[in-house]
């Protein structure tokens, strides 16, 4: 198999506080190898230097809430560990603990929080300890 690839090239996401969503996943990308890689106006594109693929900004469309799932790649299960002790640590509600969820693979370790905007994030790793 070759290099990973994936579908996505980039997700952006509307926050009712851009300055509250970029401490939260400053805090949470940082374990997984993530941060902000470019900022202009009010919005924050994080990714893996020096390509965003993640990107937020401030909420200017729709009436109303939209929760989105969100699932960060990480590379291993201390990773996902760590992103869910930085999330606590900024105040996240938790969804679920890191854990093995056999239900969508054998090696599908993953740990679910909030962002503050409500939205369901997650880190997950796919290869076994």
């Amino acid at each position: 198999m070759g290099k990973n690839v994936s579908m996505i090239d980039h997700v952006s996401i509307q926050c009712a506080s851009v300055e509250v969503s970029a401490v939260f996943y400053d805090a949470v990308l940082a374990p997984i190898g993530g941060s902000r890689v470019l900022e202009f106006e009010q919005v924050i594109g994080f990714g893996v230097p020096p390509d965003p693929d993640f990107w937020i900004g401030p909420r200017t469309t729709g009436a109303g809430f939209r929760e989105s799932h969100i699932a960060f790649s990480a590379s291993d299960r201390a990773a996902v560990r760590s992103f869910f002790d930085a999330a606590v640590a900024t105040g996240a509600e938790v969804l679920h603990e890191p854990r093995i969820w056999p239900e969508y693979h054998p090696n599908y370790y993953g740990a679910f929080v909030r962002d503050p905007d409500g939205n369901n994030v997650e880190a997950v790793c796919h290869v076994p300890e």
